[in-house]
């Protein structure tokens, strides 16, 4: 199955942690918490965990997110996590990866797994989309 929608970033707190010790590399390393909003036939929201190395001048770098999702997909309501990462040389999106994590689900969403994708507009709006199927879960997993 595949549901999709769209999505706007309500909240981008960087935090101040780096490993240690601390490596200096071309890019600078990062971390941010986000919060985001979904519209469409996947409703709610996600809390994330950001990391990046990224050059804010030149738009080059990579980045990796774990998302904690609550709302409804395809119908169904319920929590679950969704790992997801990208390259990118200014203008494009490359190397992508998009995993649903495996026995994260809740509710009505309990047994969720699959992939997806992020896609962002010219005009700067961000799309994801959700290819997913259901294991089946005892009655008890489904809380």
């Amino acid at each position: 199955m595949r549901a999709s929608g769209t999505f706007t970033v309500t909240s981008f707190v960087p935090s101040d942690l780096k490993p240690v010790p601390e490596v200096e590399t071309r890019l600078p390393m990062g971390v941010a918490t986000l919060v985001k909003s979904f519209e469409g036939e996947i409703t709610g929201r996600s809390t994330t965990l950001f990391t990046a190395a990224f050059d804010q001048a030149t738009g080059v770098g990579t980045y990796v997110a774990m998302e904690a999702f609550e709302g409804v997909v395809d119908g169904r309501e319920g929590t679950f996590n969704f790992v997801h990462s990208a390259a990118t040389s200014g203008d494009d999106r490359a190397n992508e990866f998009f995993a649903i994590a495996p026995s994260s689900g809740t509710g009505a969403l309990a047994g969720i797994r699959g992939s997806g994708g992020l896609a962002v507009d010219a005009d700067g709006g961000h799309r994801i989309w959700f290819d997913f199927e259901f294991d089946a879960v005892p009655a008890d997993a489904a809380q």
